[in-house]
């Protein structure tokens, strides 16, 4: 008996070893974090100016002295708007023991990550996946932190808003992928919250002759609105097609493509296009968080001239992975998830998170207006 209970002992000290050896990894140098993103592949300039944030905000933080005492480290790669390539490269960040994984981008990209249950063999906490799908979040993973409002939440925003323009009748025009077809199904939900907005749908592929199809048949309905819900470039081909088919009333969409971005899709068609927007005015100054913001990117990118609110949620993004390492006993995975949903409300300047309900952190909603030289009006 004595010699059995040796050996357990010496087989469960073998077992342990790979993970006291890993966090004994994570109590010196550099605390790294990873941004997987299509940077190449995906024509709008999401990723990279999620990335720029962060790196404003790393560089504040680093500037101050890091973290207990540690600088940050942010690898950034690129994955080419697949997920095969996300997969590769999560292989390739895992080598440097990142703690998280920062706003990684694609509704099919993440939805198949949590379908092959990649998560659950990585070690590694992903904090606000890019976009707010429903599909990304219900039933989600206790990995997966999401700062930005959900999807649902914009699209509830934004038919409370259309009901008080009297408006009756809103077209779908959703791309065919999960953050499309969830929209859909949210936009309905809504609609028929707000006494009964009647809601027209056409589904499109990328492809142009599918988006022109589907903009047409939206407008021999001729709805009193129109909501696009896609990835970016979809949006904005999209937003294009609409005003080309004669759709002159009021357009909506959600929070991925930057008034400047959508300018250059619609031109002119984009003036007036309502868009839902989860983080505060990157332009503005009234609010400590957009202060602190605006500092931290003219120190680090100086060359830039305007900002986004992609900007803005890197910025937001790295600070509050920031804050969750610096109160967490322990710098690894496990300790950042256990600080995120410990350290209760927290206010950057003029916006909160909390993850001590769930892993959703801010249901934060707001609607911005593109105006006629493509900047966003709040």
């Amino acid at each position: 008996m004595f010699r059995r209970h040796l050996l357990l002992t010496a087989l469960t000290t073998l077992a342990l070893a790979p993970a006291a050896l890993h966090a004994q990894d994570n109590t010196a140098g550099d605390i790294v974090v990873a941004h997987i993103g299509p940077f190449t592949v995906l024509p709008a300039p999401d990723a990279r100016e999620l990335n720029a944030g962060m790196t404003a905000a790393l560089a504040e933080i680093n500037g101050r002295g890091g973290i207990q005492g540690r600088k940050v480290s942010l690898i950034t790669l690129d994955d080419a708007y697949s997920f095969e390539g996300f997969r590769s490269q999560l292989d390739k960040a895992m080598d440097s023991k990142p703690v998280a994984l920062l706003a990684p981008l694609g509704s099919v990209t993440l939805k198949r990550m949590l379908d092959s249950q990649l998560l659950d063999s990585t070690d590694i906490v992903i904090l606000n996946a890019v976009p707010g799908a429903g599909v990304l979040r219900s039933p989600g993973h206790p990995k997966l932190f999401h700062i930005r409002a959900s999807d649902d939440q914009q699209i509830r925003k934004i038919l409370a808003h259309a009901r008080t323009l009297n408006i009756r009748s809103m077209g779908v025009l959703h791309q065919d992928i999960p953050i499309g077809t969830s929209g859909l199904a949210a936009a309905r939900t809504a609609a028929a919250a707000e006494n009964g907005i009647e809601v027209v749908a056409a589904a499109a592929s990328t492809d142009a002759p599918a988006i022109t199809a589907a903009a047409k048949a939206l407008a021999q309905a001729n709805p009193q609105s129109a909501l696009v819900i896609g990835a970016p470039k979809f949006v904005g081909e999209s937003i294009a097609a609409l005003r080309a088919a004669g759709i002159t009333q009021q357009i909506f969409t959600l929070s991925y493509l930057p008034a400047p971005a959508l300018a250059k899709f619609a031109g002119a068609g984009a003036r007036g296009v309502g868009i839902a927007q989860t983080f505060p005015n990157p332009s503005g100054v009234k609010l400590p968080l957009q202060r602190a913001f605006r500092a931290a990117m003219e120190k680090t990118h100086p060359d830039l001239k305007t900002y986004t609110t992609f900007h803005m949620e890197g910025y937001v993004t790295a600070r509050v992975l920031a804050e969750a390492a610096r109160r967490a006993r322990s710098i690894n995975p496990t300790g950042i998830a256990q600080s995120l949903r410990a350290m209760g409300e927290w206010d950057l300047g003029g916006y909160r998170v909390d993850f001590s309900r769930g892993n959703a952190g801010s249901d934060w909603v707001d609607i911005g207006v593109v105006s006629g030289d493509g900047r966003l009006l709040y």
